[in-house]
C-alpha cells in the first residue's frame, strides 16, 4: 500500500498490478516490481504519481551509496519504476535525465557433481531431499519447481512439464528415473496424500496451496550449511549446476537452451565459460614454449 500524509492511495497499486497482469508479468516480477514503487513512495513520503525525474536520480543514488546495491540490483529498481511511469501513468521517460547503470555480466556459481551429492544427502528433512532433487534433475527455476503438480509429471513419455515459466511459457524436461521413483516415495510419506501439488505448503506439508519460494531458498541455504560448502549456493545454483554437467556430459548447447526455456541462444553460452570440457579442450599457450629451466640450483 502507498501512503501519503497518512492516506493510503490504493488506486494506483490496483492500477500498476492489472497492468502487470496484463501483460503476464511472472509472480515474482509483480512482486518485485510493487515493492520498489512502495519503497520508492516512502522514501519520500509522497504518492509516486507526484514524484519526478530528480527523485528518481535521489533514489537511485542513495541505493548506490547507502545501500551499497550492485548496479544490476539497480537496473531492476529502475526497471519497476520505469514500467510505473510509462505503462501505469503514460508519461514519458527520459534516459538522459535517468541513465542506466552499466549491467555487469557475473559468472555464475556451479556445483561440482560430487558437491551436488554432498548437498543433496545434508538435506534437513527427506521432503527437502526429494526438492533439491528436483531442481537438480529438471533445471527448473525456484518458482517452477514450487508450483509444480502431480499432474505435470508424464511417466509415460518420461517428462516434466513446466508451465508458466519465465515469459508466460510450458516447456518439457527430461523425468529422471531416479527422480520419478524418489517422487513415488515422497508422495506415499505425505500425509494426507496431496492431490494436486507435488510439494504442499505448511510445515505439515498439508496445504492446498503450494510451497513459497522462501521455503525452496532455505532447503538450498541449510543444506550447503549442513555439507560445509563454503560456495553462495541458491536454487538457481542448481540450475546453473544443471546446465554445465549437461554441457560437459555432451549435450549441445541448442538442447541445453531449450531445456532451461531460454529465449535467446546467446544466454545459454554463458556456461561454455563454466564447462571444464571445453575449458580444458584447449591448452594454453604457454604450454608450448620451449623456456631454459630456471630451477634454483641446490646447494
Amino acid at each position: 500500500m502507498w501512503v501519503t500524509g497518512g492516506v493510503p492511495v490504493t488506486h494506483l497499486r490496483k492500477m500498476m498490478l492489472e497492468e502487470l497482469q496484463r501483460r503476464h508479468y511472472a509472480e515474482t516480477t509483480i512482486r518485485q516490481y510493487i515493492h520498489t514503487v512502495e519503497d520508492f513512495a516512502r522514501r519520500f513520503n509522497c504518492s509516486p504519481d507526484r514524484l519526478g525525474p530528480r527523485h528518481i536520480r535521489e533514489f537511485q543514488a542513495e541505493l548506490f551509496q547507502k545501500r551499497k546495491l550492485s548496479p544490476n540490483s539497480v537496473i531492476r529498481h529502475l526497471a519497476a519504476l520505469r514500467f510505473f511511469y510509462i505503462k501505469t501513468l503514460k508519461r514519458a521517460w527520459s534516459i538522459a535525465e535517468t541513465p542506466y547503470p552499466k549491467w555487469i555480466l557475473h559468472l555464475p556459481i556451479v556445483l561440482s557433481q560430487q558437491e551436488v551429492e554432498q548437498l543433496i544427502d545434508a538435506a534437513r528433512t527427506p521432503y527437502h531431499r526429494v526438492l533439491l532433487m528436483t531442481l537438480y534433475a529438471t533445471g527448473a527455476r525456484n518458482a517452477e519447481a514450487a508450483r509444480l503438480k502431480f499432474s505435470d509429471l508424464d511417466g509415460q513419455r518420461m517428462v516434466v512439464h513446466i508451465r508458466g515459466g519465465k515469459g508466460r511459457k510450458d516447456r518439457d524436461v527430461m523425468l529422471s528415473s531416479k527422480l520419478l521413483e524418489q517422487l513415488r516415495e515422497h508422495w506415499r510419506r505425505l500425509r494426507p496424500r496431496p492431490r494436486v501439488w507435488l510439494f504442499p505448503g505448511n510445515r505439515s506439508h498439508s496445504s492446498d496451496q503450494p510451497i513459497d519460494t522462501k521455503t525452496v531458498w532455505n532447503a538450498c541455504k541449510q543444506a550447503a550449511q549442513r555439507a560445509g560448502i563454503r560456495k553462495g549456493v541458491h536454487p538457481h545454483t542448481l540450475r546453473h549446476s544443471f546446465a554445465t554437467h549437461l554441457l560437459e556430459a555432451g549435450a549441445d548447447l541448442r538442447t541445453i537452451q531449450i531445456l532451461l526455456g531460454h529465449r535467446d541462444l546467446e544466454e545459454t553460452t554463458i556456461y561454455l565459460h563454466l564447462s571444464h570440457r571445453h575449458l580444458n579442450a584447449t591448452a594454453s599457450p604457454l604450454d608450448s614454449l620451449q623456456l631454459k629451466d630456471w630451477s634454483t640450483p641446490k646447494d
